[in-house]
């Protein structure tokens, strides 16, 4: 760049805000299964996750805009039922699962078995080849999840303090697939509108589907609306909808145009280790060596799945 374009931030200092913003992405989405694990010993899971994305969806509509609107005729269908698969299917499974496993090995589960389950979707949906080095990949991480959950089911490893937590954790798994299925029938829309206009209608929609979900399912009346309102339920809320919905997707969103998909999915890498370091120091959650191996081989699989 010439010296003579004036104080346009340069190359480095792009890279370096960017870096920062990576950062701060890696730390709040690290640190949202904490206020779900913390929040759901005082309310129902469900009940969380629809108080959180009644208000994202709420605020994500008006931060579209205009842009709103601009959804194909054509494209209403499959926005439907993919945000049903994204946020409705999703949460519910991930933060009922969340309740019952810690909050480190729920990170774990979740991200790293994003790019396994998109991997499996793309082939099965899209017909995507799967190659040697990808076939590895879902060996790996199923590999991982074996050990996590047959540690988990014979006791050992960690001394379980939930009786539910293999099935905590397989409600986790059970609900990326969800996500991952969802997002690979997004892609078929994804072109038809704008980002901020997908993202904010999925997460209307799965709000609807999951506030359905709950009063189908279970008691919701003044008293339990009430605990959504006190202590550690209301900053626990505010927490995933401030910092995990609003500015977590704003970065997410910024580092997609800058870094493309693969860089700004690195997070996946980074999130699990402070959702497992938060977990142990806040929250006294077991982590010893049956769980480093567990995640050691999921981490190898998304590493593999998403090394280009």
């Amino acid at each position: 760049m010439s010296a003579l374009t004036g104080p346009q931030p340069t190359g480095s200092r792009v890279l370096s805000r960017n870096a920062l913003l990576f950062a701060a992405l890696c730390l709040v989405w690290g640190l949202t299964f904490l206020p779900v694990r913390i929040a759901s010993a005082h309310t129902s899971p469900l009940l969380l996750a629809s108080a959180r994305f009644v208000i994202a969806g709420a605020l994500l509509l008006a931060w579209a805009g205009r842009d709103v609107t601009k959804v194909p005729p054509a494209a209403w269908p499959r926005l439907i039922g993919t945000s049903l698969l994204v946020n409705t299917a999703n949460y519910a499974f991930l933060f009922w699962g969340a309740a019952h496993a810690s909050s480190g090995l729920s990170a774990i589960v979740n991200m790293a078995t994003i790019p396994i389950w998109t991997l499996l979707a793309s082939r099965i949906i899209e017909g995507q080849k799967i190659t040697g080095r990808r076939v590895l990949a879902i060996g790996l991480g199923c590999s991982g999840l074996g050990f996590l959950f047959a540690q988990r089911l014979m006791g050992a490893g960690g001394a379980s303090r939930d009786a539910l937590e293999a099935w905590g954790l397989a409600s986790v798994a059970f609900g990326t697939l969800c996500y991952c299925v969802g997002a690979v029938l997004s892609r078929k829309i994804a072109g038809t509108m704008p980002t901020l206009t997908l993202a904010s209608w999925q997460t209307a929609i799965g709000a609807v589907g999951l506030v359905a979900v709950t009063l189908a399912l279970e008691p919701v009346g003044m008293e339990e609306l009430a605990v959504l309102l006190r202590w550690p339920v209301a900053p626990s809320v505010a927490f995933l909808v401030v910092a995990g919905s609003l500015i977590g997707f704003t970065i997410y969103i910024r580092l997609l145009r800058d870094w493309g998909a693969f860089g700004a999915g690195l997070y996946a890498f980074v999130s699990p280790v402070i959702a497992v370091i938060a977990g142990v120091l806040l929250l006294g959650e077991p982590f010893g060596p049956s769980e480093a191996v567990g995640a050691l081989l999921m981490f190898a699989a998304a590493a593999i799945a998403v090394r280009r």
